[in-house]
């Protein structure tokens, strides 16, 4: 299901994001008409759309047409809105500053998710703090990961630090507690949540302490607290349960109503 601005959408009017893929986006995950961290993304998509159009975002014309593409829906699902302007010039991408609000619905993955395996893979996203539309990289990563049978990219810097995976953040369960890895990665909303949950500690991870853990996760809204099988050729407990406890109280929280 997709609605541009409130109306069913057509193959024309999405020219511009099949063409130029030039634009911002946030997915959330609705649960019984409830989404975590409804706040954060919506804050996301006001400041992407500042870095990315120059341009106030309507925050209320966003819930607006999210309420009316989700309708009476009921139990589990994801909703992406994306913003882009159809107009965009790719010759001249300084005009687009006229945003669209395009709103799509899938179905949601039922907790709890298997295990992750993961391949660590060098790559940096441009401009990291944007949840933009710019997939190339991750996606390309994210097949050499599988190809190479695994099923998703850690990726690394230049520096051989840890910063973040394909579509989600890490955490590391050590000895001391939860450490985040110090990066240039994507501020996720549910890694921002979970760090209002639990005490933690944000430093540099290198590979070798990635894998030296007692234990790792994935996270992101629509898949909440993923726990990691393994980096690379090393097994982790992904048994652990703090992670059950860490799941289970982000799974606990409330939400806000569309």
């Amino acid at each position: 299901m997709a609605e541009l601005n409130g109306r069913p959408v057509g193959p024309d009017a999405l020219l511009a994001l099949g063409l130029t893929n030039y634009g911002h986006f946030t997915s959330m995950r609705v649960d019984d008409e409830r989404v975590r961290g409804l706040d954060l993304h919506l804050a996301r998509l006001a400041r992407d759309c500042r870095t990315v159009f120059g341009a106030e975002l309507d925050l209320d014309r966003v819930r607006h047409h999210v309420r009316h593409a989700a309708g009476d829906k009921a139990g589990s699902f994801v909703v992406r809105v994306t913003v882009f302007d159809p107009g965009i010039d790719i010759g001249h991408p300084s005009g687009a500053d006229s945003p669209d609000i395009l709103v799509t619905i899938r179905p949601a993955a039922a907790f709890p998710l298997a295990p992750l395996r993961a391949k660590t893979v060098r790559y940096e996203r441009d401009v990291p703090t944007v949840k933009h539309l710019g997939l190339f990289g991750s996606l390309h990563a994210r097949r050499s990961a599988q190809l190479n049978g695994f099923d998703d990219a850690l990726f690394t810097s230049r520096d051989g630090l840890v910063g973040e995976g394909g579509t989600w953040n890490v955490g590391f369960l050590t000895g001391a507690g939860i450490v985040w890895p110090e990066a240039d990665v994507l501020p996720g909303v549910t890694m921002a949540l979970l760090q209002r949950l639990a005490e933690h500690t944000v430093a540099p991870v290198t590979v070798a302490e990635a894998q030296g853990a007692q234990a790792a996760f994935a996270t992101n809204a629509a898949i909440g607290v993923r726990p990691l099988s393994c980096i690379d050729d090393a097994r982790m407990a992904d048994g652990d349960p703090r992670l059950t406890v860490l799941r289970e109280a982000y799974r606990a929280l409330p939400g806000d109503r569309l």
